[in-house]
């Protein structure tokens, strides 16, 4: 998984760094927000980061509401990191769109257990991105199924997109998740057994 880390406090960003690492974390470092800015709008991009609140060019706040306005990277995980420890500063960080808040000085374990709290977040949204991307497929092999079907009436063969006529089964199992199984109606049955009769 993809982290970057937006520090100008280059100690304080190379210990973030080396803890990410040690994680398991492909990290990314800027040290201004404009940088910043630039590696969130990279590809590929980072899935968390970790930003400082204060930082030349963008300050973190306002890379966080850039994140949130930008449909393409609004569902990065954004931990804000630091010193302003005050109530009000909470409520503007999370408020400018943070998903969580840690105050300097960082505690190791702390901040890895909100790391992981976004991963597991991180990971439900790539999930439910890929249900997402089946269902707009199936959606779409139903509606090749919609509008009119040219059929012949009298072998009930279905012309498909290239012209060819194909049997109704064949062009149905293609165009969906449909399976058939053969059978005799009790009508057909009937004529069956009276031709064979006769």
């Amino acid at each position: 998984m993809r982290a970057l880390v937006a520090d100008d406090d280059r100690a304080a960003a190379a210990i973030v760094t080396r803890s990410l690492t040690a994680w398991g974390l492909d990290v990314t470092v800027a040290h201004d927000g404009v940088r910043a800015w630039e590696c969130i709008l990279a590809n590929p991009a980072p899935s968390l980061a970790v930003i400082d609140w204060e930082m030349p060019g963008l300050d973190g706040p306002e890379l966080c509401r850039r994140i949130r306005n930008t449909p393409q990277r609004a569902h990065l995980y954004v931990l804000l990191l630091t010193a302003r420890s005050s109530r009000a500063d909470v409520v503007m960080g999370l408020d400018a769109g943070a998903d969580d808040y840690v105050v300097k000085p960082v505690d190791s374990g702390e901040l890895r257990a909100r790391l992981q709290v976004g991963a597991r977040i991180v990971t439900l949204q790539e999930r439910l991105a890929e249900k997402v991307r089946e269902l707009e497929m199936s959606l779409a092999k139903v509606k090749q199924l919609g509008g009119l079907l040219p059929i012949c009436c009298y072998c009930k063969s279905i012309r498909n997109d290239q012209n060819y006529w194909e049997r109704v089964e064949v062009f149905v199992t293609e165009h969906s998740n449909a399976k058939f199984t053969h059978g005799i109606c009790p009508s057909c049955y009937e004529q069956a057994k009276a031709q064979l009769s006769a």
